[in-house]
């Protein structure tokens, strides 16, 4: 593929999907803690999403992240929009903002980061047809 098609691929990822994230690894088995503590907060909010890896292929990275103007993964996009990576998804975990974002409903007990051990949704996945 060339970098033009995998830009493409990427836009069309993001449009087509309501919660969109970039990550290392997937979300059954992350290669970073980083996109771990992500796809972990995701799964506690019981939200269905899709998640792409974006090992497999450098260009996929460097297409994200210049069409993102972000350098880090992972990256969580909803409706369109980035939200932005670990960090920023991981303080709107804490905050219930993420749950307001996303529609649902904030866990009942005092939110805490979310581990790999929080209850898992099945991802929608998407089929990496970049490599």
């Amino acid at each position: 593929m060339t970098n033009e098609e995998i830009r493409d691929f990427i836009k069309q990822a993001i449009d087509e999907n309501r919660v969109m994230l970039f990550m290392k690894g997937t979300p059954e088995q992350p290669a970073c803690g980083f996109s771990m503590r992500t796809s972990a907060a995701l799964n506690a909010l019981g939200v269905r999403y899709a998640a792409l890896d974006i090992l497999p292929d450098p260009r996929i990275r460097e297409e994200l992240s210049g069409l993102s103007n972000w350098p880090t993964i992972p990256q969580l996009f909803v409706d369109g929009e980035l939200v932005g990576g670990c960090d920023i998804v991981t303080e709107m975990y804490e905050s219930g903002e993420l749950a307001e974002r996303l529609g649902v409903e904030q866990p009942a007990e005092a939110p805490e980061p979310p581990t790999a051990d929080a209850p898992q949704t099945a991802p929608l996945g998407i089929d990496n047809r970049l490599s």
